[in-house]
């Protein structure tokens, strides 16, 4: 292409030619530097910084790419303006960043503002140290002045100086040798026992010290090096230890002071507990009072009481039986208590159909599955009746365990329903069920059974209740009698409505919200569940998971199971259920109470246990009748409980008829159960119930009877003459009779002048008018024949000497005991009181 075109300037042609394509290329977008970064502890960082530019164009008027500078408007059309979110959002990040750049200084002051402080800290530490260490150096050099105090030395050959230059550069070469091998130490990590001062030399930077240390030189500042000397040392270790007792005195002064409870035996370990004590340190302190004893040693009560006296704290003396104390609780607000079903014992003759009759009351067929159709184990049963109200059944082979139960003084019963066959009458063991009844002190209701059989008679049985002072309604009394036939389910009606009868006018009640306590029916062991016990809840409620105490044994709730075989939850007041969790098996009639915590539980058992143990194995175990009056004599007992058991009826007439002759109006002979044969297992239970003894007159004990009472104490006397027997009984009687208090009057004197003596007290010189003044005796002050003191002799003087007695007509001091209110003519009367014992 051949073209020309005009120049401008010259205005000459040019050949119009393509222009040489010229280097296309950027501007830098990218500004790099670097910055450095601070951090704590003085650190530092050298941090690389790029700062990016962003290219912004827009079309021109002519329609080229014009770069926009930032500030100008944009000339971009439509779609490329930015919206008001991203105008909103890049407000927000600038504002961040400042508020980032804002807390960054803040920070930045704030450490610069500790390092600083941190600064001033150390060069105060610095400064007091070396405060302290020119103090001592100044110490240091003054003792050591003080101690080179040397007479004046005979001259010696001086040796010459190249010698001298000689010696004092090798001794600066064995300083400078020692200096590096303690620099090289240093290096190697060895480090200073900060809590014992060093013992260190001083350098100062002159030349070492040549010659002796006299008392010029060592005042001398400008005189060479100072040592610490090693009494310095010994002073600045004795400061510390003397600092560390006293920190130690003053930790020791504010000790906790403590109570500490000390039973009648407690271990040194024990002790140590519960004073927070070192046991070591116990160790000690009764190797100081002479008792060598281990950690696990048990210590008595006395040196107990002495070790926490001397350990600062407050000793509480306790007994081992305080473990038992508010075992049983407070007693239940009248406005808490709830009806509770009432408790049934059935009783009778064996064969006369008492677990039928709770069998057809219950509608089950529990007799069937006992051996041989005989109750072989208590059985404890709660019936719903049709009416809705329960009622707690107890079903006793004989009466062994309620009499147990009653021998621990617990009342299990409100109720004894003595069944008594129809066809069969009055037996023995209905008779023992009758006394059994009567020592109880529970209502009874007579339950004439088999009256479906043709031989019955109701009539006679009612008459021969009589004889045992059983009065039946209808009959003058207020026994109640049903007419039942358990196998015929005959008034089976008529005997729950007088059993609800008698429970509401007993008005039972019990509260429910509280800790279960109550009785242990029967124990066993059951393979697979362990100690398994039958216990009647008598009031509370008892859950699972209750920690509880059973006589000796303690234990936790597993399960509860209830007379059906149910598993429950918890049982109410007069609910009979079964527990599993025992540690092991109590007796039957022991009383279970619930308790806080395991520690408890364990502590009661333990002491329990202990308390059984001791019993057995302390000598003379078996009460005797000595014993027994001991204790009527002390006012324990008004009534002496007997069983007579004689050899023919006549016999046994006879023997109640003298002793119910011996009764007073104060004391009186209880018969407990009077029959004839020989002594078995069911009179020593009766006998040990009512902590009463046995009489046999012409009879002997069974073997299993007399084993029996020598396990639980119950004396039994043997007579073959009557007055023997009546003459032990009436002395019985009358120990139990109070004594009766006779007062002698000895004498009588009069006060003709009082004495105050220092330290004794005011003293009375008498005049012995009538009879005898003796020591020992019981005295009355009169004034004007007003009795003002009754009292005891303290002193009793004849001429500055101590005497027994003092007659009529003879002068003597006197002093009471606690009364110091003597006048000069008041009156004194001694007498004597002495018991004199009572007869029938």
């Amino acid at each position: 292409m051949t073209d020309t075109t005009k120049d401008k300037d010259t205005g000459k042609k040019k050949p119009l030619t393509l222009a040489r394509p010229g280097r296309l290329e950027l501007k830098k977008t990218v500004e790099q530097g670097q910055i450095r970064q601070s951090f704590s502890h003085g650190r530092s960082k050298a941090v690389t910084v790029e700062v990016r530019k962003k290219r912004t164009y827009a079309p021109d008027a002519e329609g080229g790419m014009t770069k926009v500078k930032p500030g100008e408007p944009s000339t971009l059309s439509g779609m490329d303006q930015l919206t008001a979110d991203e105008l909103a959002q890049r407000a927000k990040i600038l504002k961040g960043a400042k508020l980032d750049e804002e807390r960054r200084r803040v920070e930045e002051a704030e450490r610069s503002k500790r390092e600083e402080e941190e600064r001033e800290k150390r060069e105060a530490e610095e400064a007091r140290r070396k405060a302290e260490q020119d103090e001592a150096a100044r110490t240091a050099a003054t003792a050591a002045a003080a101690a080179a105090v040397v007479l004046p030395e005979p001259e010696k050959a001086e040796t010459p100086r190249p010698a001298r230059a000689k010696a004092r550069e090798g001794a600066e070469v064995v300083e400078e040798a020692d200096d590096g091998e303690r620099r090289g130490a240093a290096r190697k990590g060895a480090k200073a026992d900060k809590a014992r001062p060093a013992l260190t030399l001083r350098k100062d930077d002159g030349v070492r010290r040549r010659g002796k240390l006299t008392i010029a030189r060592a005042l001398d500042d400008d005189g060479g090096e100072r040592v610490r000397s090693l009494a310095a040392v010994r002073r600045a270790r004795e400061r510390e230890r003397r600092a560390q007792q006293a920190l130690a005195g003053h930790a020791e002064s504010a000790k906790v002071i403590r109570e500490v409870v000390v039973p009648e035996m407690i271990t040194v370990q024990e002790l140590a507990a519960r004073m927070a004590e070192r046991g070591a340190d116990v160790i000690k302190a009764l190797m100081r009072m002479g008792v060598m004893a281990t950690i696990n040693q048990p210590i008595d009560a006395d040196t107990a009481e002495v070790l926490v006296g001397e350990f600062g704290h407050v000793v509480k003396r306790v007994s081992e039986s305080a473990v038992e104390e508010g075992l049983a609780g407070d007693d239940d607000a009248p406005e808490t208590l709830r009806p509770r079903p009432p408790v049934v014992t059935v009783m009778g003759h064996v064969d006369h159909g008492k677990t039928s009759l709770l069998d057809a009351l219950r509608e089950t067929d529990v007799a069937a599955r006992e051996s041989g159709g005989i109750t072989q184990h208590i059985g404890a049963y709660q019936v719903t009746m049709s009416s809705g109200q329960k009622i707690t059944f107890l079903d006793t082979p004989g009466h062994e365990a309620f009499s147990q139960m009653r021998a621990r003084g617990a009342k299990v019963t409100d109720i004894v329903v003595l069944v008594v066959a129809a066809d069969d009458g009055i037996m023995p063991q209905t008779i023992e069920a009758i006394h059994h009844a009567k020592a109880a002190g529970v209502p009874l209701i007579v339950a004439i059974n088999k009256i479906d059989l043709p031989s019955a008679n109701p009539d006679r049985i009612r008459s021969a209740l009589l004889q045992h002072d059983v009065a039946l309604e209808g009959m003058g009394g207020d026994v109640l009698s049903i007419e039942v036939s358990a196998k015929n389910r005959i008034n089976l009606d008529k005997l729950e409505e007088a059993i609800l009868l008698q429970a509401e006018i007993l008005e039972l009640k019990a509260n429910p919200d509280r800790a279960a306590a109550g009785i242990v029916i029967e124990a066993r062991m059951e393979r697979g569940r362990g100690n398994v016990a039958t216990v009647l809840v008598q009031r509370g409620t008892l859950h699972v998971g209750d920690v509880f105490v059973a006589g000796a044994e303690w234990g936790r709730v597993r399960a509860l199971v209830d007379d059906h075989g149910r598993k429950v939850k918890e049982a109410g007041p007069a609910c009979p259920v079964e527990v599993l969790g025992l540690q092991g098996s109590p007796t039957a009639g022991d009383e279970f109470t619930v308790v806080e915590n395991d520690t408890r539980a364990r502590q009661v058992a333990e002491f329990r246990q202990r308390r059984m143990r001791d019993t057995a194995n302390a000598a003379g175990v078996r009460g005797t009748v000595e014993q027994m009056l001991a204790s009527i004599a002390a006012g324990e007992a008004k009534e002496l409980p007997v069983v007579v058991k004689a050899d023919v009826q006549g016999s046994v007439e006879a023997i109640v008829g003298a002793l119910e002759k011996f009764g007073t109006e104060e004391v009186k002979v209880r018969i407990l159960h009077a029959a004839v044969g020989g002594i078995n297992e069911s009179d020593v239970t009766l006998a040990k119930a009512s902590n009463g003894f046995i009489i046999g007159f012409n009879v002997r004990a069974h073997p299993q009877a007399r084993d029996m009472a020598r396990r639980d104490g119950v004396d039994i006397r043997y007579y073959s003459i009557i007055y023997d027997l009546t003459n032990d009984v009436k002395q019985a009687l009358t120990g139990m009779l109070a004594p009766m208090m006779k007062e002698t009057v000895l004498g009588q004197a009069e006060l003709r002048e009082v004495f105050n003596i220092s330290k004794v007290g005011r003293i009375a010189g008498c005049l012995v008018t009538e009879g005898v003044v003796r020591r020992g005796a019981r005295v009355r002050l009169l004034r004007d024949n007003v009795v003002i003191h009754d009292g005891a002799l303290k002193t009793l003087k004849h001429f500055k000497e101590e005497v027994r007695e003092v007659r009529a007509g003879s002068e003597c001091g006197i002093a009471l005991e606690n009364y110091q209110d003597l006048q000069t003519g008041d009156a004194l009367e001694c007498y004597e009181v002495e018991q004199v014992a009572r007869t029938l």
